[in-house]
């Protein structure tokens, strides 16, 4: 009988050097395929030097484990995908998470699209989730490591995909994973950082903003800071560069601890306020993706409002738009939490569970009028 062929998607990193050790293990024929997607001067590090580091990382791997490798050079489409509704988004009063964005657009399409291409039957990655199946679906489950657990980034996933996918890690701690590779000979592998920020991005979101955007100056201009009464504060650079939340780097001071509140782009005006005024128990969601509609009903239900935040218990239901404006949805899901939430921004992700299952998500939306839904 023939091996099972699985194609990894190899950053280079210590999650998926694993993955390919693992599979082999298991008795899969692996291949390995490194995205491209976008060159940073710190991944050059000789003069003359052809390929980012963290190819020569993967292709090096690739040999010592005697797979094939590939590296699909997929920089224009990712800027025209990832990059630019990552800039979009801010040029519309939100605050994107650009991963949530690029796994189902772009990351899983490509290595599906590789797969096919390669004649494999999975495809494989280092993320830390679980996949079981219930009542003959694929159903993710949050990795056993909470502090790893990244479900939050895949709720836009379709069940076609995951149907292919595998996640070897989902049952396991960082510490083991770099226990295992130093056990298999790979200690300097083992011993490796990782990155915790936007792949594309090397600084200050402002910056890349600035450098992508070359009219930035005409389309932001400066606005005003005002307060929830609608009084004048003070003058802010322009509403692209902020978010709901921020305390640091408000060029502004009011004597008092001052959060972002609200973004209002059409009026470029930047709303501040205190941390109780960010506090909130209900919040509007829009471009809802539920693998489950009956969950929503759960009386387990919980919600997350951002990667590292808890989940926290409530209550959903479909209401109409009461102030529908040119592009938004007609209809929006209003999320009540028995606890209060901090920081609501707008363009996050509001990701739903029931336990420790994965059952939908949604997109923040602007918070106007939510008063009247309650």
């Amino acid at each position: 009988m023939a091996k099972k062929k699985v194609l990894v998607g190899m950053s280079g990193g210590i999650d998926s050097s694993a993955v390919c050790l693992m599979l082999q293990e298991q008795g899969y024929e692996v291949a390995g395929v490194t995205m491209r997607v976008w060159d940073l001067p710190r991944q050059f590090a000789e003069e003359g030097q052809e390929w980012p580091g963290f190819v020569c990382e993967a292709r090096e791997l690739a040999d010592r484990l005697g797979i094939p490798h590939y590296v699909a050079d997929e920089r224009e489409d990712f800027r025209d995908t990832v990059v630019r509704n990552f800039v979009d988004e801010y040029l519309g009063g939100r605050t994107p998470n650009p991963c949530v964005m690029c796994n189902p657009l772009f990351k899983f399409r490509v290595l599906t699209e590789w797969a096919d291409r390669l004649g494999c039957d999975f495809i494989a990655t280092g993320h830390y989730v679980r996949l079981c199946r219930e009542n003959g679906r694929p159903v993710i489950r949050c990795g056993a490591d909470r502090h790893k657990d990244q479900s939050y980034f895949l709720w836009r996933l379709s069940p076609e995909v995951l149907e292919r996918c595998i996640f070897p890690l989902g049952d396991m701690c960082k510490a083991d994973v770099r226990a295992y590779l130093e056990a298999k000979g790979f200690a300097l592998k083992a011993r490796g950082g990782e990155s915790m920020e936007v792949c594309f991005i090397d600084g200050d979101y402002r910056d890349f903003l600035r450098r992508e955007v070359q009219d930035i100056d005409e389309r932001i201009r400066p606005g005003r800071f005002v307060d929830a009464e609608g009084r004048v504060l003070g003058v802010h650079e322009g509403y692209a560069y902020y978010t709901v939340g921020q305390r640091r780097g408000l060029g502004i001071a009011l004597g008092r601890p001052a959060f972002v509140l609200k973004i209002n782009p059409e009026r470029n005006t930047v709303m501040l306020g205190d941390a109780a005024q960010l506090e909130t128990k209900a919040f509007l969601l829009e471009r809802a993706q539920v693998a489950d509609e009956e969950a929503l009903a759960d009386s387990r239900l919980t919600v997350r409002i951002r990667y590292r935040s808890a989940p926290v218990p409530c209550r959903v239901r479909r209401v109409a738009n009461r102030f529908l404006c040119p592009g938004e949805e007609e209809n929006l899901l209003l999320v009540e939490v028995d606890e209060p939430v901090s920081a609501v921004t707008p363009g996050q992700s509001a990701v739903f569970y029931v336990g420790d299952r994965l059952v939908g998500g949604a997109y923040i939306a602007r918070q106007r009028g939510v008063s009247a839904y309650i």
